[in-house]
């Protein structure tokens, strides 16, 4: 009689085991979606702005290049973790020819 009790207990334990873990997940992916939601909202309310992050590369684990519109002009920056650094700059208008290029 002792066998079957404790088999019972044991069933029940695993379905409060898989539910908890089952409502952490979906606690996790609501939580993934509403930053997903303010983020596109960030994005919307900064369609405005003088300055816009149009592209961004890693380079390296704590190094990035980023390409910003500032105003009329873009802005080529050097990220590291203790400074920017501008590459360059030109303004909106200009297009790159085959002699700007570097090798």
């Amino acid at each position: 009689m002792k066998d079957a009790m404790v088999t019972t207990g044991l069933g029940i334990d695993w379905f409060r085991y898989a539910g908890s873990v089952l409502v952490v997940l979906l606690l996790l992916l609501g939580l993934l979606w509403v930053l997903k939601k303010m983020k596109s909202f960030q994005r919307s309310n900064n369609a405005n702005s003088q300055m816009q992050l149009l592209e961004t590369i890693n380079i390296g684990p704590r190094q990035k290049i980023s390409l910003l519109r500032v105003g009329s002009k873009r802005v080529l920056v050097g990220i590291t973790a203790s400074q920017f650094t501008a590459l360059g700059s030109w303004a909106e208008t200009e297009t790159a020819t085959e002699g700007d290029l570097v090798a």
